[in-house]
């Protein structure tokens, strides 16, 4: 009886042993199993995350087959290339640069016939101003640019730029006002006649 009594006591320690090592492995293959799963889905989210944004902001690829317009916004030469989105039937984007510095600003928004209404970020993230204008009938945009709360209106007039032709450069009026501003003191300094009219004193 004794010696019954032992041997059962004996197998129940050994299947209470038996189950501990069976769950011990279970958990352990439990955590093999979780440890690649987990670092496997930081993996695809970091593959899946969006680039960081590179500023300052530089010309897209992306928006250089759009067409192009060129013109004024606040006193200042722009370059405007703005397109249709692929997935919005009336959404447009693109980005417009400052001629003179080479600052890049991003565009979206909507058209609606010939209106124009979009937003503008300098760094892709906040948004820094609106955009209100209208289409003529030419190609020709104008209307205003805002501050996010819609103050400081500065008014814009762009034209389309044909395919192929060059940008103009930054003031490019401004260097044929000083030549002739300069001939017109070369000519004083000489003394002599200037188009025909002698009423100009010759130093002589």
């Amino acid at each position: 009886m004794r010696e019954s009594k032992a041997n059962n006591g004996a197998r129940r320690r050994n299947g209470a042993m038996a189950s501990a090592v069976a769950l011990l492995l279970a958990g352990a293959a439990t955590i093999g199993l979780a440890t690649p799963a987990s670092a496997e889905s930081d993996a695809v989210k970091q593959l899946a995350a969006p680039a960081p944004i590179q500023l300052p902001l530089r010309p897209s690829p992306e928006f250089a087959k759009f067409p192009r317009l060129v013109g004024t916004l606040g006193g200042r030469q722009i370059v405007l290339r703005l397109g249709a989105k692929t997935d919005d039937p009336s959404g447009v984007h693109g980005e417009y640069q400052y001629i003179d510095s080479g600052q890049v600003i991003l565009i979206a928004g909507d058209r609606q016939g010939d209106t124009l209404e979009v937003e503008e970020s300098n760094d892709g993230t906040q948004i820094t101003g609106n955009w209100v204008g209208k289409f003529a009938a030419d190609g020709t945009l104008a209307g205003d640019r805002m501050n996010v709360d819609d103050s400081d209106p500065q008014p814009f007039d762009l034209k389309p730029l044909a395919a192929g032709q060059a940008v103009p450069a930054a003031n490019a009026a401004a260097p044929s006002a000083a030549s002739g501003a300069t001939a017109g003191a070369a000519a004083k300094s000489t003394g002599h006649a200037v188009g025909g009219v002698s009423n100009l004193s010759t130093g002589e």
